[in-house]
């Protein structure tokens, strides 16, 4: 009898692809490996009416990993897959994130409306869905007349509320419309300039117990290490910034094929009104010096007062 490899997911449409994604890949790079999802669900996707802010814990801070970190630690599953924007920058003890990164899906966000209008063309006053303190600061900073309506619920939940007519427009990741194959001219991309994706969006955490040697061997095949560097350059300056998931923050590092890494980062208050905004360069062997030192320089100028205004949901 084979090796066996339990995967944990939400049970979501996309989380379950995103399981399967790696399920396939682990099958092809090892063979006699027998590989299982399970599906564990999670207080997030229990309760999708309540403010994300009145999750117990905190507002929305782990809402979509605890369960599946309770299953490793319970050792119920061997892996878990999550979106990794969802996952704290400090896993509980004896849990691993991010020691093999699967290639980056694209980490921008995307604007959807029922006509494929662009950000220009939305009507004055226009609302809205979304429940990300992010996503409205940013949208505030470009056209300071927009409302915003709470959307919560998964991929195909919000297009149909959208469809219903709750709101005139939504904010997803493209990664999540593009991994479920519903891109369309509905949707148009929000490019950097305009909305900093949250740290990690796009790509997938894979979590796991530190003791699991087998495992952290098994992931090993699937990591995209220009992917790995940006995601840890990310959660380094989320990590030493202190950021919570209400904090409207955008983070975006890329690798270019010299090996250098280049990270952006906009820190707004949650009405857009106040922000700050920088970028750093450095050698991408060290991703997590380039993220902690570019937080230092933020709280010096003066972040820490913009992150005690912070109000609103998680980055949902």
């Amino acid at each position: 009898m084979g090796e066996c490899l339990r995967i944990g997911t939400r049970g979501s449409r996309l989380a379950l692809a995103q399981a399967e994604s790696v399920a396939s890949r682990l099958r092809d790079a090892w063979p006699a490996l027998d590989v299982h999802i399970e599906t564990v669900r999670t207080q997030g996707d229990r309760d999708r009416q309540a403010p994300l802010s009145s999750a117990s814990g905190g507002p929305g801070v782990g809402l979509f990993v605890k369960e599946l970190e309770a299953a490793l630690l319970e050792k119920r599953i061997d892996l878990a897959v999550h979106s990794m924007k969802d996952v704290p920058t400090h896993p509980p003890h004896g849990l691993e994130v991010g020691a093999a990164v699967p290639a980056r899906a694209d980490p921008r966000d995307c604007l959807i409306t029922r006509e494929g209008l662009s950000l220009d063309e939305l009507p004055e006053g226009a609302a809205v869905g979304t429940s990300s303190t992010r996503r409205r600061a940013m949208l505030l900073a470009a056209r300071p007349d927009l409302a915003f309506v709470d959307l919560r619920g998964n991929v195909e939940m919000r297009l149909r509320k959208l469809e219903a007519g709750a709101c005139d427009a939504a904010v997803l990741a493209q990664a999540g419309v593009g991994r479920l194959g519903i891109l369309d001219g509905r949707m148009v991309v929000l490019e950097p300039s305009v909305m900093l994706p949250a740290a990690g969006q796009g790509a997938l955490g894979l979590e796991f117990r530190s003791e699991a040697e087998t495992v952290r061997r098994w992931i090993g095949p699937l990591d995209d290490p220009p992917s790995r560097l940006a995601v840890a350059c990310e959660r380094a300056l989320v990590r030493r910034l202190g950021a919570g998931c209400r904090t409207a923050l955008g983070v975006l590092a890329t690798v270019d094929q010299s090996g250098g890494l280049m990270l952006d980062v906009w820190l707004l208050s949650p009405t857009g009104q106040e922000a700050l905004r920088r970028r750093a360069e450095g050698p991408a062997e060290g991703p997590e010096s380039i993220g902690s030192h570019l937080a230092e320089q933020l709280l010096e100028a003066g972040a820490a007062r913009l992150m005690a205004t912070e109000s609103g949901e998680a980055d949902a």
